[in-house]
């Protein structure tokens, strides 16, 4: 497929022919649906077990007499109540790794770009210079060129340092290097903006 390559300032710079394979797929909500709750359990981090009363490394004997010794009649030194003790109804172990198909998730990324593509979201420019890095400049160029409510940018390899300046103080806008492109993002964000060396190497991601 061919879309329209632009520049931030408005002018037209020729078209870019887009991979059938990596912008041209069918999206479908139940792939989507699992590389998203993949990568939200992916995020949550493993909760720290304490240990109870049958953790502790302590003696069970019982320590004192069941009467006359002026105390309560505990069994052993691993009771709650002592220090040391194993805690009463303490955290449990919860570890949220999930695993899915590495197969899975690059057919959700694929997918991702082409739901972009198909509903006309997706905003292809040649270079991502900003003079000077003013914020202001860009905010002006970006209503222009139509980017929305909310845009994810995508570079090369690395981010244009100007663009990364000038877009830092806009809320609306995130900058990621193309091995950043993720789904959950995407689809997060209204419009999705790729510069030339981005679809190059998401591209050569897939194919290669």
């Amino acid at each position: 497929m061919k879309i329209q390559v632009q520049s931030l300032g408005g002018n037209a710079g020729g078209d870019i022919e887009l991979s059938d394979a990596v912008f041209g797929l069918e999206p479908r909500a139940d792939i989507l649906h699992r590389v998203v709750t993949w990568q939200l359990e992916k995020r949550r981090g493993t909760a720290r077990p304490t240990r109870e009363r049958a953790d502790v490394a302590r003696s069970g004997k019982k320590f004192g007499r069941q009467k006359g010794g002026g105390t309560a009649r505990h069994g052993d030194r691993r009771a709650p109540v002592f220090i040391g003790g194993g805690k009463a109804h303490g955290a449990r172990l919860r570890d949220f790794d999930p695993s899915l198909n590495k197969k899975v998730r690059a057919l959700g990324l694929r997918m991702a770009l082409s739901s972009k593509a198909k509903d006309g979201k997706l905003i292809v420019v040649d270079a991502l210079d900003v003079a000077d890095g003013k914020t202001k400049a860009l905010a002006g160029q970006l209503t222009a060129l139509g980017f929305g409510k909310t845009a994810l940018v995508i570079d090369g390899d690395a981010v244009n340092v100007s663009f990364a300046r000038a877009s830092n103080n806009l809320s609306t806008v995130n900058l990621l290097p193309a091995v950043g492109a993720n789904v959950y993002d995407i689809l997060k964000h209204e419009t999705l903006v790729l510069t030339r060396a981005a679809v190059e190497k998401l591209e050569a991601r897939f194919n290669g």
